[in-house]
């Protein structure tokens, strides 16, 4: 389970320090795409697998499902750290997250999400007004803390 929020910074290459305590846990290869809310999303191989096959099974006749499908698949890209622990983020992915030098790393579950820090803070400052809402809703979905 990936959890915590790390500060890290990107270089003019795309290269970013993924935090020690996410490293064995998303193993040798892993996978990067883009994620909701101008985020990048970053999956260990074996969730990647499960999360493939939910993607498989949405209806191909849905224009809706073959849209996420597309937007999930088309930004994915493999990736392994160097020896410094290093992802290499290719410039698509960058700039769908906007990201520059300051970088936010947060661990959601069974996923890692790289955030530009002005855009984290904003979602953060935004979701925290709401949380007692938001916690609310969740009842619908038969959740209670």
């Amino acid at each position: 389970m990936f959890m915590g929020e790390y500060q890290h910074s990107i270089d003019e290459k795309g290269r970013m320090i993924i935090p020690a305590k996410f490293r064995e846990a998303l193993g040798d290869s892993f996978v990067i795409t883009r994620g909701l809310d101008q985020c990048l999303f970053v999956y260990p191989r074996s969730e990647w697998a499960i999360l493939e096959q939910k993607l498989k099974a949405l209806p191909l006749m849905k224009s809706d499902a073959r849209a996420f499908t597309r937007f999930f698949f088309s930004g994915a890209t493999e990736c392994d750290l160097d020896k410094q622990g290093r992802a290499n983020i290719p410039g698509n992915l960058v700039d769908h997250a906007k990201l520059e030098k300051d970088c936010v790393v947060i661990g959601v579950s069974n996923r890692v999400e790289i955030w530009s820090k002005g855009i984290w803070e904003s979602y953060a400052n935004e979701s925290e007004q709401s949380f007692n809402e938001i916690a609310e809703k969740l009842v619908d979905f038969n959740f209670d803390l």
